[in-house]
């Protein structure tokens, strides 16, 4: 008797793809909404992986003297503590002040400000109604300058809690930087002796890279804050010696955008004291900006950030697009870590002679 097959029966494959569709479609909204809810501790994660690798240069220094790798990282942590701690309420404190006494002299100011741009201009400004209104402690520009005055004053004691806001970063930085050789041996464990070779080049460039990020944003603000507090002083600005170490810091570890914003405090500051001031002020940060660019980066950043101008700016707008303000200041060293990592293990070919590729006769001669 012969067999009658059924040509319309399912194949027996197509139940498990439907199930394995949906059983992917299940794990890819579990993964999507797992990563959605821990994005704020995955970047901590990060935060505190990049922090290691700047900071575990110097516990290995005092660890090859001698010290244990737990009070060395502790030692180092105490140093930055309280850099950074002075550093935040140094600023905190010059702008409360500042914007106090612009409340209270608000009038003083307008009448210096009239009298500047009357001689320069040789305008006929009359800001007396603006003057009364300043004077009226009822009226709404009054509130208003009060209003700023007492944000500053918030703005300043809300530093402190983004200090004990930091707790966890510096906890898991600590371990990461005091529990590094165990935190490697536990990774490498599940690995075959080839791939560990990677892992510890690819965790060595990393170090390297991101200490050479830190070292060379250093020197480099090191030189803008000294540049910038002689000007300052020169000129008569006060604060100096805190707008100085301001415009140093912010202009060089906040990329792209940093000179801008270090900028508009000493600007404001000198604008506040003399309207003249101001413009100088601005000016000398253009140039130095330019001076900084063209010599000093360059020359600096050679050997250990050398990365061509339009990746970095690239890295920069990537890193903020995926992460906010913290990816875009981890966007440089990540970018050079991964251009170390693909000259390291991708291989280089010969370059055919073409005019498309000649380098300009300048260079030729320097090499």
């Amino acid at each position: 008797m012969t067999e009658i097959i059924d040509d319309k029966k399912m194949p027996g494959w197509v139940p498990r793809a439907i199930l394995l569709f949906f059983a992917a479609q299940l794990l890819y909204q579990f993964t999507f909404s797992a990563l959605v809810s821990l994005r704020g501790f995955l970047l901590t994660i990060l935060v505190s992986l990049f922090l290691s690798f700047a900071i575990e240069p110097a516990v290995n220094s005092l660890a090859r003297r001698g010290m244990r790798r737990g009070p060395a990282t502790a030692l180092v942590f105490v140093i930055l503590i309280v850099v950074v701690t002075v550093f935040i309420f140094a600023i905190a404190s010059l702008v409360v002040d500042q914007v106090a006494k612009l409340s209270e002299n608000a009038p003083d100011y307008v009448e210096r400000a009239q009298n500047f741009i009357n001689a320069r201009f040789h305008t006929k400004i009359n800001t007396e109604s603006l003057r009364e209104q300043l004077e009226n402690g009822d009226s709404p520009i009054r509130k208003m300058l009060n209003n700023l005055a007492g944000s500053a004053i918030s703005i300043g004691s809300s530093a402190v809690g983004i200090i004990f806001q930091l707790l966890t970063i510096s906890l898991f930085t600590f371990y990461f930087v005091a529990d590094a050789p165990k935190l490697r041996r536990s990774l490498l464990r599940r690995l075959p002796p080839a791939r560990q070779t990677i892992v510890l080049r690819t965790w060595e460039l990393a170090i390297e890279k991101t200490g050479g990020y830190i070292y060379s944003r250093a020197l480099l603000a090191l030189a803008s804050g000294i540049c910038h507090w002689i000007f300052f002083e020169i000129l008569g600005v006060p604060y100096s010696v805190a707008l100085a170490v301001w415009v140093g810091i912010v202009s060089q570890f906040i990329p792209v955008v940093g000179t801008y914003i270090a900028g508009v405090l000493p600007v404001a500051i000198a604008l506040i004291q003399e309207p003249w001031h101001a413009l100088w002020v601005l000016g000398f940060i253009v140039v130095y900006q330019q001076v900084e660019n063209i010599i000093l980066a360059p020359r600096i950043t050679a050997k250990t950030m050398n990365m061509h101008p339009a990746v970095a700016f690239a890295s920069v707008i990537i890193g903020g697009s995926i992460a906010g303000p913290v990816g875009a200041i981890l966007s440089l060293p990540a970018a050079a870590m991964i251009q170390a990592f693909a000259t390291l293990y991708l291989a280089e070919h010969a370059i055919i002679d073409s005019p498309m590729t000649a380098e300009p006769i300048s260079k030729r001669k320097k090499n």
